[in-house]
């Protein structure tokens, strides 16, 4: 393992700024809020912040504050931040991110995770952070290999968690971090305690007269996920068939690679007019930026095309059934783009045995709520 620190080349943000200022903007098109995609007035302002405003040096600064490490495993570069906890009998703890998110997301909860006692927290909550970058995203190389599914990074990530000398920990994720984090339970059962996500997929059987009794609110949770399908999946539709093509326009235009992702966060979290509205805009354009620097467009859309196609398909990887020995939690926040049927979650999971139900947040729940994440993953663990 050997010490890493975040240093790019000013030349790379010399050429980002040009790439910004060159952009090509298309023909206006009808103002339709954002049922057509991100609306171009919104993204010109946003594009000129980053321009203009947004300190990557200064992002740079607070991220190197955190211990970080890279090492081989399977052929990819992994990197990944372990920050210790001042408590010496702390839980370590994996945390799993997912697209279009990076390790950056986690950084306002390390603290809490970490020390608790510093936070107004009981030190016998306190974890060991190990959060990883799967390779591909952010400063994880990928191998050039085919067969990166989320069951071989799973593997990779139990190596890791060996090589840090943990014998015992949990696993947590959302997104990608969900199946993920499941995945390494499976592999990894006698050291895996319990695995805490903030994200599940679900689906009903396909008889609907061997469905159990529904509430009205998780009827309208199975419509939304129907008009999810046909209105908000055309990122994953093209990520898990055309990776290759969509990259080289996401690798060129930095505005391109602004949209794709500032879309999804804006669709994906709880907020009404803007991303803005659930996540701070630096934080936002952080993890954007590090997906330009690093030009992880096409490695991370990889992983889809491999859990489409290769090890296992689509819906084994996402909905299971996960046959595992250890404790499952699951906290739902509303807004998420996911939003789980618990009458369907235990047919698939038969060790779960936590699940909280918040009234706000969304899909990056580490940035949108990080004081309710981090006290669902507290109060899991002191069940394990």
């Amino acid at each position: 393992m050997r010490s890493f620190r975040i240093d790019i080349p000013q030349a790379q943000l010399d050429d980002l700024a040009r790439r910004i200022d060159g952009t090509r903007w298309p023909a206006a098109v009808p103002e339709a809020g954002w049922d057509r995609g991100i609306p171009p007035g919104y993204l010109r302002e946003l594009a000129d912040h980053w321009r203009h405003r947004f300190d990557w040096r200064a992002v740079e600064r607070r991220l190197n504050e955190f211990p970080q490490y890279v090492t081989k495993i399977d052929g990819a570069e992994i990197h990944f931040l372990h920050v210790r906890s001042p408590e010496p009998d702390a839980t370590p703890l994996v945390v799993t991110h997912g697209w279009p998110g990076c390790f950056a997301e986690f950084t306002g909860v390390i603290g809490p995770l970490t020390d608790p006692r510093a936070h107004g927290g009981d030190p016998a909550d306190a974890f060991h952070v190990v959060i990883p970058s799967i390779p591909g995203y952010g400063f994880s190389t990928h191998s050039g290999e085919t067969g990166w599914s989320t069951r071989r990074v799973a593997a990779a990530w139990a190596e890791l968690m060996r090589r840090l000398g943990y014998g015992s920990y949990v696993a947590q994720g959302g997104d990608w971090g969900m199946p993920i984090s499941l995945e390494l339970c499976l592999a990894d059962p006698e050291h895996v305690a319990g695995v805490h996500l903030n994200m599940l997929v679900t689906v009903p059987p396909p008889d609907p007269a061997a469905w159990p009794a529904l509430s009205e609110a998780e009827f309208a949770r199975l419509a939304f996920a129907q008009h999810f399908e046909q209105d908000g999946n055309g990122w994953r539709i093209i990520q898990s068939t055309r990776p290759t093509t969509l990259a080289y326009a996401l690798t060129d235009s930095p505005v391109g690679q602004l949209a794709w992702i500032a879309e999804k966060f804006f669709e994906w979290t709880d907020s009404t007019k803007a991303p803005e509205d659930a996540v701070d805009r630096e934080q936002l354009l952080t993890i954007i930026t590090i997906y330009w620097l690093t030009a992880s467009a096409g490695p991370s859309a990889q992983l889809y095309y491999e859990s489409n196609h290769l090890t296992e398909n689509f819906v084994r990887t996402w909905c299971g059934p996960w046959p595992l020995s250890a404790p499952v939690g699951v906290a739902v926040f509303p807004a998420d783009a996911v939003r789980p049927v618990r009458a369907f979650a235990d047919a698939v999971l038969p060790t779960l045995t936590r699940w909280s139900e918040f009234d706000r947040g969304g899909h990056f729940a580490a940035m949108e709520q990080p004081d309710l994440l981090v006290g669902d993953i507290r109060a899991f663990a002191r069940t394990l």
